[in-house]
């Protein structure tokens, strides 16, 4: 479905009483209209020729009159107040875009350079193209031949993704064959962990057996074939319009990125916790156009230009800061900033607190961000408060922000799943802390080393050691990454090997 269809489907009004007033402008207009266009100013005594040739006007009956422009000014204006609407307000803390688990397949068949340079080397340039269209959105990566692992889990980072990606190879793979079944079963495990996404499947092809697991897939569901123009299968052919040809150019990625996330926003769509978001506001523009046509001279009437006049003398607040402040709220100046991902500004420009908490905590102003999430009585703003303690690792204020967000709304999507974390946190810092009593230090790499230790547990304890000697015996980071990214397949190819032993050994139990 795409984003126009989708907008129609759920298209609604909020306050549809005032849609009322419709007929009563329609009925007002046409009267005015008939009166004028019925009179007659014909006399007898006078001949008809003679008659059209000295009135003025006669012909403009069918023409364009103030009364039109005031009457569709009056339907824009009734129509806004009924708040017209085919979104919801955006969630901060969900994903506008969809996240995605994409499903490659490595086999032999793969290797066939029927598409250039290869039909698996192509597919990891779509999916590196993918991820860099969707830059900040969560995807992950699984790859299946004749057993399916989770190469990546999700992430934001698409840098984390990208060298793994690149050492997938059929020689990886513990076991021949296309176990499509198990690599569903993976992605969807990670997908209910974001509690709710897509998938993308690039592959060559698809056992028919497996046809019905997609169409009958919780997820939406996409597939970029990797098969040349003119080569069929059956597993793909059934699927029908899922599926999107290999492109040369970059048209596929996009198409493929429209269509998931169509999909994931009509999930958001059903999702009755987010308000709806009230879009009358943009029928104010072509209602300020149409007032133009009052400076046009002999477009007048006595009581639109009352009406007018009053419209200009109502009191209001001054403002002096800019002519964007003529235009739009500070909400929406905040909101056209974060969408730019300039949080600090989004955070000086929001007048809604729960929005520049928000904004402050992108921008990683995590103190400041507490404060002002301090004004709003929601689990939402709990939400945030904890994440932002989280990350300045004021970890027990975190522990109590989730805590609020439970009390708030036991409900609450991630919060006991965070205060378990942020839990586990605290008590391993206090354990470390006691366990600095009898440990020796000089094992300890830190350059500077500061716990959370609202308990006292232990020493408080700050290790200062010279550079030098946390290099002694270790690589640098750049150095391991570096041999990380070199070796990415053997890694692969080992771990891949122990996670299938594995589950063949707890099979054979």
């Amino acid at each position: 479905m795409s984003d126009l269809l989708l907008a129609m489907s759920v298209f609604h009004f909020l306050r549809p009483l005032w849609l009322l007033l419709v007929p009563v402008i329609v009925g007002l207009w046409w009267l005015t209209r008939r009166r004028r266009s019925g009179r007659n100013t014909l006399s007898q005594g006078i001949a008809p020729h003679l008659q059209a040739a000295m009135e003025v006007g006669r012909n403009q009956a069918h023409r364009i009159r103030p009364i039109d422009g005031v009457a569709l000014t009056l339907l824009l204006l009734a129509a806004a107040a009924a708040g017209p609407t085919w979104s919801r307000q955006p969630n901060p803390l969900v994903a506008q875009s969809a996240p995605v688990a994409v499903v490659l397949k490595v086999t032999k068949s793969m290797d066939a350079i029927d598409i250039a340079p290869s039909r698996l080397e192509r597919g990891k340039q779509k999916i590196r193209d993918f991820l860099d269209l969707r830059a900040g959105g969560r995807s992950g990566l699984v790859a299946y031949a004749g057993s399916a692992h989770v190469v990546v889990p999700m992430t934001e980072d698409a840098s984390i993704i990208l060298p793994y990606l690149e050492g997938l190879s059929p020689d990886v793979m513990p076991k021949e064959g296309a176990d499509f079944a198990q690599a569903l079963s993976r992605a969807q495990a990670l997908i209910e962990d974001e509690g709710g996404g897509a998938l993308l499947l690039v592959a060559d092809g698809l056992d028919p057996a497996d046809v019905s697991a997609v169409e009958t897939a919780p997820m939406p569901v996409a597939v970029l074939s990797m098969l040349p123009e003119g080569t069929r299968d059956r597993g793909l052919d059934a699927l029908g319009n899922r599926v999107i040809a290999v492109q040369p150019d970059g048209s596929d990625i996009r198409r493929l990125d429209r269509t998931l996330n169509a999909s994931y926003r009509q999930s958001l769509l059903e999702n009755s916790d987010d308000p709806w978001l009230d879009r009358g506001p943009l029928l104010a523009w072509p209602a300020a156009l149409l007032l133009l046509l009052w400076f046009r001279r002999g477009w007048t009437m006595h009581w639109g230009a009352a009406v007018f006049a009053l419209m200009l003398v109502a009191p209001g607040q001054a403002r002096a800061d800019g002519l964007a402040d003529w235009f739009w709220t500070p909400d929406q100046q905040g909101q056209r900033a974060y969408d730019r991902k300039d949080y600090t500004r989004a955070s000086e420009l929001f007048g809604d607190p729960l929005w520049r908490g928000w904004a402050m905590y992108r921008a990683g102003r995590y103190a400041e961000a507490v404060q002002v999430l301090d004004r709003v009585d929601t689990a939402q703003a709990a939400m945030i408060q904890g994440l932002s303690n989280i990350r300045n690792r004021a970890y027990r204020d975190g522990v109590r922000s989730f805590e609020t967000a439970l009390t708030r709304d036991p409900d609450y999507p991630g919060a006991a799943e965070n205060l378990e974390i942020a839990k586990q946190i605290v008590a391993y810092v206090e354990a470390a802390q006691e366990a600095q009593d009898t440990q020796d230090q000089t094992e300890l790499r830190a350059d500077d080393v500061t716990y959370d230790n609202e308990e006292n547990k232990g020493q408080e304890l700050q290790v200062d050691l010279p550079q030098e000697d946390a290099a002694v015996g270790l690589q640098s980071a750049e150095q391991w990454m570096n041999s990380v990214d070199t070796e990415t397949g053997d890694f692969l190819k080992s771990r891949f090997l122990l996670e299938a032993t594995q589950a063949a050994a707890e099979g054979e139990q």
